[in-house]
């Protein structure tokens, strides 16, 4: 029987990336007023532009957004595998909690104080625990075969 338990952490890390996508427009849309930024008159440009015209703090709630639309696209892949080939075992649920609180603690970080070494343990410690969800995934869809 397919186990839907790990759509579930998918649907929350989902839910936290729009808070983010909140978060960015509720500060950055302000900073560019403040800068002078009119939108209307934008023609073509790019997230570097916005890095050398806004401050910093603004823009960092806008690479944490980039950020989660990056590397969560395998653990949202790893999901759906391991509910499909009914791998939704206790471990791939606690590896998959601890990738949504690690990578909402990633954003907490880099939003607020961006401190480099905190970050880069919490994107490493995230990190180890996809790659043990891909084992899982392996062996799961290794049986389900």
């Amino acid at each position: 029987m397919i186990s839907l338990a790990l759509l579930q952490p998918a649907v929350a890390l989902i839910g936290w990336t729009l808070v983010m996508l909140g978060w960015m427009f509720a500060t950055r849309l302000p900073a560019m007023r403040r800068a002078g930024i009119r939108m209307g008159t934008l023609v073509g440009s790019r997230a570097s532009d916005a890095d050398r015209s806004l401050p910093a703090e603004a823009q960092w709630k806008a690479h944490n957004y980039n950020h989660l639309l990056e590397q969560p696209v395998l653990f949202y892949a790893l999901c759906l595998i391991l509910t499909l080939a009914d791998g939704a075992s206790s471990i791939a649920l606690i590896l998959a909690w601890a990738y949504v609180a690690l990578r909402v603690a990633h954003s907490l970080v880099q939003a607020t104080s961006n401190r480099v070494k905190p970050r880069f343990i919490l994107f490493a410690v995230s990190s180890s625990c996809l790659a043990l969800m891909t084992l899982v995934a392996a062996f799961a869809v290794t049986r389900a075969g």
